[in-house]
């Protein structure tokens, strides 16, 4: 016989059980008398909780619970509920000798007499916290991709409803400025003409709002200086919230400038300043700070990895539970009353520092106030950029009319800005496709300039200029869009008009790029403006 096997056959079941639990590291395997003082502990126990043998046994297994938990008797409840029922098994945290937590995965059995009475227990605990805070983590990031997933739909539903609202006000807009002019000077009808624009108007700055969230708007990115453009602003945000609200900022003293729209930026600001005032009823304190943070590649927000600034509106108003939280940014989601708020001003934030390349984030708790983060990328630092030369071409005189071809799958807007070209004095050309456009280009002469939507079937106004572009290069060509989803830089050389337009914004736009283009005429003129189309 080995050796090996002499040892073992030499082991009492006691020994052999013995060896088993002190070899096991991975579990914290120890044994309770009746009344839960511990008797026995193995080296896992050890390694989770910190006791040595000596400095734990003949103590209370309740120790390596919290305050709160042995306040409410979790412990005696867990051997109550081994005695009467065969088990006790359950998941919390639990206390190391260091004071600090983990979450331990617990499971108490008794240990019985031949009659059944209960002599002890044992107790096997696992430390579950690193796979808790794994699936946590999943959990989180699963959360943000629905929620991500959820947004993005509904800001492409926005974004449609708005290019289509931008149409219909464009039609409503256009015409009630062609009535203005041939209406009989009868004051009441002028008030209802006036009413009837200002509320086309109000409808065009709540498609601003529709494209802002989803991300759809034209920003003109550059280095914005948080803590100037928040000093410049001061004034108008102390009279917009009022007496009662204290604003005070906390910025460092050095902090890098972020890549945003400093114009939309200062629009998101007071938005979130008006909703911190409307949580504080009685009034209240909003602090507007700014601070610069590096983010790794693994990061809470899902950010790519950089430097970001992050400037935050904090209140102490009445806060938001987690229902209400979670909806918060969702367009048109609203908690204030009829008539009271449009449910656009968070969306507006969240689709600004989505296009920015940054995050939206909002920490909210019932009675503890709100807290509004935008995380924005720091401006990247530039070569200087020499001014392009001054062009001197041909001066252009005055002309009473231009043949101009409008170009847009909408009826409506088509036959609405055909007839403001006319109005003007101009000839109109329709096309309700950039094929039709095409076409009447190559076979009429002398069209001075080209207006076309962006958003059209088959083919988008972007790449109906470059097809003008390569047959007429000399040819003027303006964008008419208010459906802004275009890429990063594309279009950067294109003269733009933002729908819903006026007549008057029409008529400034062409004059300017007929003053601007090198096919008309005679003389000099100094062509300042970089990126016109030429």
């Amino acid at each position: 016989m080995e050796f090996s096997d002499r040892y073992a056959a030499s082991l009492t079941d006691d020994g052999r059980y013995r060896l088993l639990v002190e070899a096991v590291t991975d579990y914290a395997i120890y044994m309770l008398d009746p009344n839960g003082i511990i008797t026995s502990w193995n080296p896992g126990a050890e390694r989770f909780k910190g006791y040595t043998a000596s400095e734990i046994i003949g103590h209370h297994f309740s120790r390596f619970y919290s305050e709160s938990d042995r306040a409410d008797g979790l412990p005696e409840r867990a051997l109550e509920t081994a005695r009467k029922e065969g088990k006790f098994e359950s998941e919390g945290w639990r206390i190391r000798k260091d004071g600090t937590k983990f979450w331990a995965y617990v499971i108490i059995d008794p240990i019985r007499a031949p009659d059944g009475s209960v002599v002890g227990y044992a107790k096997i605990t696992r430390d579950l916290t690193e796979r808790r805070n794994a699936q946590l983590n999943l959990d989180q990031h699963r959360e943000a991709l629905l929620h991500s997933q959820k947004m993005e739909a509904i800001g492409q539903l926005t974004g449609g409803i708005a290019h289509d609202f931008n149409n219909l006000l464009m039609a409503v807009m256009g015409s009630l400025e062609l009535m203005r002019k041939r209406l009989p000077d009868d004051p009441k009808l002028h008030t209802l003409l006036e009413n009837a624009m200002q509320g086309a108007r109000r409808g065009s700055t709540l498609t601003q709002r529709m494209l802002a969230f989803a991300r759809r708007q034209d920003l003109v990115q550059t280095a914005v200086d948080i803590p100037n453009l928040i000093r410049g602003m001061t004034e108008l945000l102390q009279r917009s919230l009022g007496p009662s609200i204290d604003i005070q900022t906390q910025f460092p003293l050095v902090i890098a400038p972020a890549l945003t729209d400093a114009n939309q930026l200062e629009m998101a600001l007071l938005n979130l300043a008006v909703n911190a005032r409307d949580a504080m009823p009685d009034g209240g304190q909003i602090v507007i700070a700014a601070r610069e943070e590096s983010v790794s590649e693994q990061n809470r927000l899902a950010l790519a990895p950089g430097s970001y600034i992050c400037l935050s509106v904090e209140d102490g108003g009445t806060g938001m539970d987690t229902d209400t939280l979670r909806r918060a940014a969702e367009p048109f989601f609203t908690t204030k009353g009829p008539g009271k708020g449009t449910g656009l001003g968070l969306s507006m934030v969240h689709g600004l520092t989505e296009q920015c390349g940054g995050r939206f984030v909002l920490q909210s708790a019932a009675g503890k106030g709100t807290t509004a983060e935008l995380w924005l990328p720091v401006a990247k630092p530039k070569l200087s950029v020499t001014p392009p030369a001054l062009q001197i071409v041909q001066p252009t005189p005055d002309q009473e009319s231009l043949i101009v071809l409008a170009v847009d799958d909408d009826i409506l807007v088509l036959t609405n800005t055909i007839a403001m070209l006319e109005d003007l004095g101009h000839v109109g050309l329709a096309a309700s496709s950039a094929k039709e456009a095409l076409a009447i280009l190559q076979t009429r002469d002398g069209i001075d300039l080209v207006i076309t939507d962006q958003a059209m079937p088959h083919t988008t106004g972007l790449q109906l200029i470059t097809d003008i572009k390569t047959q007429w290069p000399d040819l003027p060509v303006i964008l008419a869009t208010g459906y802004a989803e275009l890429e990063r830089g594309a279009g950067d050389n294109v003269t733009k008009l933002p729908k819903p337009f006026t007549q008057a914004e029409l008529g400034r736009e062409i004059t300017e790029m007929n003053r601007r283009s090198p096919r008309k005429g005679a003389g000099q003129v100094l062509k300042f403006r970089q990126g016109a189309v030429s």
